[in-house]
């Protein structure tokens, strides 16, 4: 879950006032102030149970799709040993269709090798027709035994592949809810909150940590009406992070939004005349090297 880091904006606008004016009247004028952000996530519990193992700590570095802990997956693994008990019970149940109907082949060939044989001694005068139309008969009825013995075994087959194609079901979505008691990262970046711990009991949905991708974030500055023509996506511009009083450290960054709405600047009251100052919120994205934080300010050059 993305969480929104409006809250922080307003205070941003507060600070971009104060900072516009001030450089308005500074010989080093920088053309737009603002406030670094990271895309947030939150992760939450994907199953119900107790935390097995939780090895997150506020402040890590975390790797994505990396395993970090473990909610409680026995009651899991006891039914997907019953469903596999349950599948090997059904295909036991299976018959071969030739090995079961092999005594009724057996007699029809033998009654059709007889048949022959009596029709050659008929030929011969040496047979009657009943003997043959006996064995006709015969072979007739084992006939039609054999193909309702394979008929009634083979839909009993279909019957026990149905049955046993469900239970394969069942247990692949044992196995999806099992993977889902693997907690992890979707993200590569810094642990910002703990919200659990090892030994508490979770359930699908509650939030576990919330993490931020550190390395690319961008800084969300305020630009006026007149500054805004001077700006394009894309453009490269220049971030710059005021360690103290002397020293500055500067990144590259690269403009990759601009709002097509216009705020107004954020003051409890408003004259006629103050209500025109409007500011247009711009992104810009950079690598950051450890030092930028989510929530200082900075100060942009185009």
């Amino acid at each position: 879950m993305r969480q929104n880091i409006s809250y922080l904006r307003a205070s941003a606008l507060l600070c971009v006032v104060v900072l516009l004016t001030a450089c308005n009247s500074d010989d080093s004028v920088y053309d737009a102030s603002g406030m670094f952000e990271a895309e947030e996530v939150i992760v939450s519990s994907e199953a119900d149970g107790k935390i097995i193992s939780f090895d997150i700590e506020e402040g890590a570095l975390l790797e994505p799709d990396k395993v970090y802990g473990l909610v409680d997956t026995v009651q899991l693994t006891l039914k997907k040993k019953q469903i596999i008990s349950g599948i090997d019970a059904a295909l036991a149940r299976k018959q071969d269709v030739t090995a079961q109907t092999a005594s009724l082949v057996e007699q029809i060939r033998s009654n059709k090798s007889e048949r022959k044989r009596v029709q050659n001694l008929l030929e011969a005068n040496a047979a009657n027709q009943k003997q043959l139309d006996d064995l006709n008969t015969a072979i007739s009825i084992l006939e039609k035994e054999l193909s309702a013995a394979q008929t009634t075994i083979t839909n009993a087959n279909a019957s026990i592949d149905a049955e046993v194609s469900s239970m394969r079901a069942q247990l692949e979505q044992i196995d999806n809810l099992l993977q889902k008691c693997y907690i992890s990262s979707p993200i590569e970046g810094t642990v910002l909150v703990k919200y659990a711990h090892k030994g508490e009991l979770t359930a699908m949905g509650k939030p576990l940590f919330k993490v931020a991708d550190t390395k690319n974030m961008v800084l969300r500055a305020y630009v006026t009406a007149s500054e805004l023509t001077k700006i394009k996506l894309g453009q490269q511009v220049t971030i710059h992070i005021s360690a103290d009083n002397e020293n500055l450290r500067s990144y590259q960054g690269t403009l990759s939004w601009i709002s097509s709405v216009s705020e107004f600047t954020p003051k409890s009251i408003q004259t006629k005349e103050e209500r025109s100052n409007l500011v247009y919120a711009v992104k810009i994205s950079f690598v950051n090297d450890g030092f930028a934080k989510i929530g200082m300010y900075g100060d942009v050059k185009f």
